[in-house]
């Protein structure tokens, strides 16, 4: 299995959708900057289940994050006829690496969680009882 890292910037808002058993798909790409002499490279990114339904108004354009998952590669037609590739990452785990204040509630949730650098994989919702296991006094 072909898992990898990426950590960049949310392209634009995220966009949800349900697949036909009722499972949550949240959409999104990731800008992979390389430095100012090269191109960013772009990741397309779908997170699934309940944890996608609790992040999506966490991910917003700029959102700056750490993916991992595995990768696939697809290969599709343009709408000029052009054959492209995608390479196209299913994510496992997801970190937001910063935040906007605006969106913290003063309790805690799964922005909260995912802001500390507290990663939960993907199906898990963010749970206060495992956090306790994780302090170290």
């Amino acid at each position: 299995m072909n898992n990898i890292t990426i950590a960049g910037n949310i392209g634009k808002d995220p966009e949800t959708r349900y697949l036909p058993q009722g499972d949550a798909v949240l959409s999104f790409s990731i800008a992979d900057n390389q430095g100012k002499d090269k191109p960013a490279i772009w990741w397309n990114c779908a997170l699934f289940g309940k944890r996608a339904e609790s992040l999506a108004p966490y991910l917003t354009k700029g959102t700056p994050v750490t993916v991992t998952g595995t990768v696939t590669q697809r290969e599709y037609t343009d709408r000029d006829g052009n054959k492209r590739v995608s390479m196209d990452v299913r994510v496992n785990d997801i970190t937001l690496q910063g935040g906007r204040q605006e969106a913290r509630t003063g309790g805690r949730n799964a922005y909260d969680d995912a802001r500390s650098g507290r990663s939960v994989p993907s199906g898990r919702s963010p749970n206060l009882s495992d956090m306790d296991d994780d302090i170290p006094f």
